[in-house]
C-alpha cells in the first residue's frame, strides 16, 4: 500500500513540473512573438494639424477680371511721308510730351512758305482796293461836270429875263439852255458812273478782303501739317512694339499706325457681378457701406495679393437681360506699371462680417463622393472621416457650419499617408520638411 501511494505521488510531481515547465516555454515564445510584432510595425505616419479656430471674419466675394489700361492711345501718321527718325525704344516707359517720332518736313516747309507768299499777295491786293483811285477820279470829274451845270444855270436864269426885255437875243438863251440841259447830262453819267464804280470797288475790297483770310487759313494749314511732323506722347506710360521702321511712307491713304502707349497708373479691372451679388454689395444692413466706398483687392495668378486696394469707377447704369449680369470697373494703384493691361485676376472685396465663425484652411477639405470632408486627429492621435457643411469663404480659410468645433484637430497635409482608424504623428506647419522628408 506504502508502494502504491509513493508512486501516485512520484506521478503528480511529475506531472506538475511538466505543466509549469509547459507554461513558462509558452509564456516565453508569446512574449518573443510580441517583441518580434512590435519590430517589425511600420511608424506612424507624420501629419501636420490645424486647431479649428473660431473667431469674427469677414465674409468675401470673388469675381474674375481682366486687366485694362487707364488709358490708351495710337499713335498715327496725320500726314503723308517719309519716317524719319524714331526716338524711343520698345516696351519703355514714356512721359508725355516726349518726341517719339518725325517724319521728313522739307515738303511741309515748302508748302508753309508758299502760303505764307500767297497770304502776303492777298494783303497787298486788299490795300490797292481800299485805295479807291478810279473812284477818286469818277468824283472829281463829276464835280467838275456839277460846276459846268451851276454855271449853265446861271447864265439861262441871267439871259431868261433880258431875252423878255429884248436886251439878248433869242439865240443868246436858246444857246444858255442848251448849255444847261448838257450839262445836266453829264452831271447824270458822271454820277452814275461813280456808283458803277464805288460798287465795283467794294467788291474788290471785299473780296481782297476774303483772298486775306483764305491767305491765313493756308499758312495755319500748313503750320498744322508742320507741327504733325513731330509726333510726341500725349500721355506717360508704357510705349509698344514700333509698327513701323525708319525710312518707310507712312501716312498715304490712311493714318498709318506707328506705335501705342498706355498709361497703366492706375490700372483698371473689369469684371461682372450677378444682379444677386449687386444688391449684397450696395445693401447697407448686409455691406453697411455704398459701392463707392467698398475695398477692392486684386488676387495675382501666383495667388499673391497686389499691394494696393482698389476702388469702383465705373458701375454700369443696367443689369445685362441676357447674362443677368452687371459690368463693373474698379481702380487700382499700379506705380511703377508692374501690371500691364490685359492679364487676368480675381477681384476680391468684403461684403459681410461673420461672428464667432468656426474656420479651417480650405486645403484641409476633400470631395468624397460629393460630400466636403475633413481628416480628424482624436487625443489618441487615431484618424477619423468628418462630414461636414461647409459657409462662405473668407480669405483662405472657409466657414464650417455643421460636423467640427473649436479645438478639433484636422489634416491640412499628409492626408494620402493615412486612412481611417489609422494612427498618426500630428505636427505643426513648422515641420513641413520632417513631413516630407519622411
Amino acid at each position: 500500500m506504502k508502494k502504491i501511494l509513493l508512486k501516485c505521488n512520484l506521478s503528480v510531481s511529475l506531472a506538475a513540473s511538466i505543466l509549469i515547465a509547459a507554461l513558462t516555454i509558452g509564456a516565453g515564445c508569446s512574449r518573443k512573438s510580441e517583441h518580434a510584432a512590435a519590430a517589425g510595425q511600420p511608424p506612424a505616419p507624420t501629419v501636420i494639424v490645424a486647431s479649428v479656430a473660431q473667431r469674427t471674419v469677414p465674409i468675401y466675394s470673388e469675381y474674375v477680371g481682366q486687366t485694362r489700361a487707364d488709358n490708351t492711345v495710337e499713335l498715327r501718321a496725320r500726314v503723308e511721308g517719309v519716317l524719319q527718325k524714331v526716338y524711343f525704344r520698345e516696351g519703355t516707359p514714356v512721359r508725355k510730351g516726349q518726341l517719339l517720332f518725325t517724319i521728313d518736313k522739307r515738303p511741309f516747309q515748302a508748302a508753309l512758305q508758299s502760303a505764307r507768299a500767297m497770304a502776303a499777295k492777298a494783303v497787298a491786293d486788299q490795300a490797292q482796293a481800299e485805295q479807291r483811285t478810279d473812284v477818286l477820279q469818277a468824283q472829281a470829274e463829276l464835280a467838275d461836270a456839277q460846276a459846268v451845270l451851276s454855271k449853265a444855270d446861271q447864265d439861262v436864269a441871267r439871259l431868261a429875263p433880258l431875252a423878255k426885255e429884248k436886251a439878248v437875243t433869242e439865240q443868246d438863251l436858246d444857246a444858255a439852255i442848251a448849255a444847261q440841259k448838257s450839262a445836266k447830262a453829264t452831271v447824270a453819267a458822271r454820277q452814275a458812273n461813280v456808283t458803277n464804280l464805288e460798287a465795283s470797288v467794294k467788291y474788290t475790297i471785299e473780296r481782297a478782303k476774303a483772298e486775306v483770310s483764305a491767305g491765313q487759313a493756308r499758312v495755319v494749314q500748313a503750320q498744322l501739317e508742320l507741327s504733325y511732323c513731330d509726333i510726341y506722347s500725349p500721355i506717360s506710360g508704357v510705349i509698344g512694339f514700333l509698327q513701323v521702321d525708319e525710312g518707310n511712307l507712312v501716312g498715304r491713304g490712311d493714318a498709318t499706325l506707328l506705335a501705342t502707349v498706355s498709361a497703366s497708373d492706375p490700372l483698371l479691372v473689369d469684371f461682372s457681378v450677378s444682379e444677386i451679388e449687386y444688391l449684397k454689395l450696395t445693401d447697407p444692413e448686409t455691406a453697411n457701406q455704398r459701392a463707392g466706398e467698398l475695398r477692392f483687392d486684386l488676387l495675382l495668378s501666383d495667388e499673391s495679393i497686389h499691394p494696393h486696394q482698389g476702388s469702383f469707377k465705373v458701375l454700369d447704369r443696367t443689369v445685362d437681360p441676357t447674362t443677368g449680369t452687371m459690368k463693373v470697373e474698379a481702380t487700382f494703384p499700379n506705380p511703377g506699371g508692374y501690371l500691364r493691361p490685359g492679364q487676368f485676376a480675381r477681384v476680391r472685396v468684403a461684403v459681410a462680417e461673420r461672428e464667432n465663425a468656426i474656420l479651417i484652411p480650405q486645403r484641409a477639405i476633400q470631395d468624397l463622393q460629393g460630400a466636403k470632408t475633413v481628416m480628424v486627429v482624436d487625443d489618441k492621435n487615431t484618424v477619423t472621416v468628418r462630414t461636414i457643411k461647409l459657409g462662405d469663404k473668407t480669405d483662405k480659410d472657409i466657414v464650417v457650419l455643421d460636423g467640427l468645433k473649436p479645438g478639433d484637430r484636422v489634416i491640412v497635409e499628409g492626408m494620402q499617408k493615412v486612412r481611417p482608424g489609422s494612427q498618426v504623428n500630428p505636427s505643426t506647419g513648422d515641420e513641413t520638411t520632417k513631413i516630407q522628408g519622411g
